[in-house]
């Protein structure tokens, strides 16, 4: 199968909460995560096109965090499910960019990406 994604992802266990519009997924486990998009174990029954509110939550000694965007399912398969990030808040896209930073083998190839979505949101204006 080839590989169409776009984006770098990196791998990143963290708690995420997915609501749909018919069923609410509270405390799932991502896979890896990109500037685009996340994959989500052991949510199923849902199928590609489906939205859902996604809240990925950030807990760390002193804070709780919680970033949230709107998501599409496009990819479904035995353990979980491929989300599609279409809108977010500014804050948490900075945030989500620096996660992938830091957890990131290339963070160079990250800064590419990042560069050439801006440019592409401008070419739309």
């Amino acid at each position: 199968m080839k590989n169409k994604r776009k984006n770098s992802r990196v791998p990143f266990e963290v708690l995420i909460g997915l609501d749909f519009p018919d069923q609410r997924h509270a405390e799932c486990k991502t896979a890896d995560l990109s500037l685009k998009g996340v994959f989500v174990l052991g949510v199923t029954g849902h199928t590609i096109g489906e939205n859902c509110l996604v809240s990925l939550r950030l807990v760390g000694s002193t804070s709780h965090l919680t970033l949230k965007m709107k998501g599409t399912v496009v990819r479904v398969e035995e353990d979980g499910l491929a989300l599609h990030f279409y809108e977010m808040d500014l804050d948490s896209f900075f945030h989500l960019k620096n996660i992938l930073y830091y957890n990131s083998e290339n963070p160079d190839l990250l800064d590419e990406e990042l560069f050439a979505q801006i440019e592409t949101f401008q070419d739309k204006e």
